[in-house]
């Protein structure tokens, strides 16, 4: 009896551990931010290491089309950041849209607008 109760001990806190997710602990630039410069490069930040084959980054221009990015890659130093270079950008808001793949393999989505006021 005394074993079944420590098996479902163990199962309940194991869970947590198991099943993380790589969730964007921030970005730069920042979500929501107003830039006087256009930025050269866009940094996510997750809560933990993400595969950059199997993660993808999408920017759109304030009338809603694609700007063509640089694939996403790791830092050598820190596999929970994806960067992405930028080309110049124009005046206005731009979102971005991200899907992260762990390097546990579960994915995770999201997006955010940031704008460039110069």
């Amino acid at each position: 009896m005394m074993r079944a109760v420590l098996c479902v001990a163990v199962a309940a806190v194991l869970p947590s551990a198991a099943f993380a997710h790589a969730m964007l602990q921030r970005a730069d630039p920042p979500a929501g931010s107003e830039l006087r410069a256009p930025p050269q490069q866009l940094v996510l930040t997750f809560t933990e290491g993400v595969e950059p084959l199997f993660s993808t980054v999408q920017l759109r221009d304030p009338a809603g089309a694609d700007v063509p990015i640089g694939k996403p890659r790791t830092e050598r130093s820190d596999n929970r950041k994806l960067v992405v270079q930028l080309p110049r950008l124009d005046r206005g808001r731009y979102t971005v849209t991200w899907h992260a793949t762990s390097v546990d393999t579960h994915k995770t989505e999201g997006s955010f607008q940031f704008t460039v006021v110069k």
